[in-house]
């Protein structure tokens, strides 16, 4: 099993920026990929990026040039940093992992049925 804490989140003015944290812990040696989701009430979840084990990343289309997914496999922690936030980045945050890889040749899986793993979320409220 897998257990993933994320940190961060909070209140941020539209242009200002956050860092969102995912800390891993339990079997970490069989995840091969994690990835941010967010979601709002009403909406399904949306996936926001992902990473996987060779270090690839891919985005949705509406955070990228914005957010970077890295991690530090040292501190088995994922980060998502976020800049220019704009109100409709306002969400609840999840982090994802799966022993799967998560790229494929036309983005990456951004199912949240696809990942086995999840944390709890952290909320991120952007106001204008």
């Amino acid at each position: 099993q897998v257990q993933l804490v994320e940190s961060g989140g909070g209140s941020v003015q539209a242009g200002g920026s956050a860092r969102l944290s995912c800390a891993a812990s339990g079997s970490t040696y069989s995840i091969n990929s994690m990835a941010w989701f967010r979601q709002t009430p009403g909406k399904e979840r949306e996936g926001v990026a992902c990473i996987d084990r060779g270090r690839s990343t891919s985005y949705a289309d509406s955070v990228k040039g914005r957010f970077t997914i890295s991690q530090d496999n040292a501190k088995n922690t994922l980060y998502l940093q976020m800049n220019n936030l704009k109100p409709e980045d306002t969400a609840l945050y999840y982090c994802a992992a799966d022993p799967r890889p998560c790229i494929w040749s036309i983005g990456f899986r951004s199912a949240a049925a696809e990942y086995k793993y999840w944390g709890q979320g952290t909320q991120v409220t952007v106001s204008s």
